[in-house]
């Protein structure tokens, strides 16, 4: 069985659209739909689509906003529930024109039995000649220390969707799913299969564009998660820093104790 999270905040106008994609896949056979701290148009996109498709969408709500990427952790223990073989993660602002794509990645992170299947949004590869950008620099980095470079180049499933293998579920922290470069950690250690099965032009995902003070954040997110998952391959105490500067990002408003109320809730 192939399962899809959807992590879904204020996507209004969006994430219709990118429910429809993934309900017109006939290898995906159950989606499931982390709503939190959403306002009511967006709410309201979703219910209408969880209306008509019951028997293929999961809706699980959250009153308070859970914060970046603890939606995914939240989809993947539920998948992993589920039973689900391969689980896809594909945020619910992706409107570009992806669905053939995402079909293609689906079949070939399965066809090549991928535990970590990741996106390359970067085919143009002269974009990356120059790595002094920070970004940039430390997906290389932690691609490099992990020896996957040569194979993924600067994938990270913090960029695009990416997808994960049954055991890749069954052997990570939960938590860990809402800090997505250590899954490439993770995966490493365990001896488990990375590799790109899939290519898209950033530009196609179809992403929200946001302010510049976003950008910014995003930036320090993703930084200060490599330096993590760069802290946990080298058995170092996980740390955010690098030099004078501690990347934060959005990562304080992470509510990894609302994770752990529900993991502990479905443990009961």
């Amino acid at each position: 069985m192939i399962a899809a999270v959807v992590p879904v905040h204020m996507e209004e106008y969006r994430v219709g659209r990118v429910l429809a994609s993934l309900l017109s896949l006939n290898t995906v056979s159950r989606i499931f739909v982390i709503l939190n701290g959403s306002n009511e148009l967006t709410a309201k996109e979703v219910q209408h689509a969880y209306a008509q498709h019951r028997e293929k969408i999961v809706l699980v709500s959250f009153a308070a906003p859970l914060g970046i990427d603890i939606p995914r952790a939240v989809g993947a223990r539920l998948a992993y529930a589920a039973g689900a073989d391969y689980t896809v993660f594909v945020d619910g602002d992706m409107v570009g024109e992806i669905t053939t794509e995402l079909e293609d990645f689906i079949g070939t992170t399965m066809r090549l039995e991928l535990d970590l299947a990741l996106l390359d949004c970067y085919p143009d590869k002269t974009v990356l000649a120059d790595l002094t950008q920070p970004l940039f620099y430390w997906r290389a980095l932690l691609n490099r220390e992990l020896g996957l470079f040569a194979e993924v180049n600067i994938a990270t499933p913090s960029h695009g969707f990416h997808a994960v293998s049954r055991r890749m579920l069954r052997d990570t922290p939960w938590n860990d799913f809402a800090v997505p470069p250590t899954l490439l950690t993770h995966a490493v250690r365990l001896h488990y299969r990375t590799g790109i099965a899939g290519t898209i032009p950033h530009a196609q995902l179809g992403s929200s564009v946001k302010n510049v003070t976003h950008n910014r954040l995003i930036v320090d997110t993703i930084i200060g998660d490599c330096i993590e998952a760069l802290c946990l391959w080298q058995h170092r105490p996980r740390m955010r820093s690098s030099g004078d500067k501690v990347y934060i990002g959005y990562h304080d408003r992470r509510r990894f104790d609302l994770l752990q109320q529900f993991l502990a809730g479905l443990s009961m």
